[in-house]
């Protein structure tokens, strides 16, 4: 099974990156295999949509699961359509986060966590 998690680096030992759609890097992780791509997020300075192109993105990769700290609304459900389960409240390491997720620890999201825009850096 493929999975998404938001990163602030490109490796398992990075920290989560608490912002979905402004985050630095998604971690394309086989967690049966723990192989995993880097993917710079190329929508984290976008002036607005960045969690609709950040979730875009993600569902091109082909996965079936984000982990992240928080999500807004249109990512959300970008995702949903997507058929991609959701997983938010995530913190610690890349890793640890897979961790947790392997044993059932992480609860699915059934809606968004923040409001629209609220990554932004003011």
């Amino acid at each position: 099974m493929k999975i998404a998690v938001t990163s602030k680096s490109n490796n398992l030992d990075s920290e989560i990156d608490p912002r979905f759609g402004r985050c630095s890097n998604f971690l394309v992780v086989d967690v049966d295999k723990m192989s995993f791509e880097s993917i710079s997020n190329e929508s984290a300075m976008a002036s607005g949509g960045a969690g609709i192109q950040a979730a875009q993105t993600v569902a091109k990769t082909g996965v079936e699961a984000v982990i992240t700290g928080n999500m807004g609304p249109n990512a959300f459900q970008t995702l949903s359509a997507a058929k991609i389960k959701v997983f938010i409240g995530a913190n610690g390491t890349v890793k640890e986060a897979i961790d947790k997720f392997k044993k059932g620890e992480l609860v699915e999201a059934s809606s968004p966590n923040v409001d629209s825009h609220s990554g932004m850096r003011r």
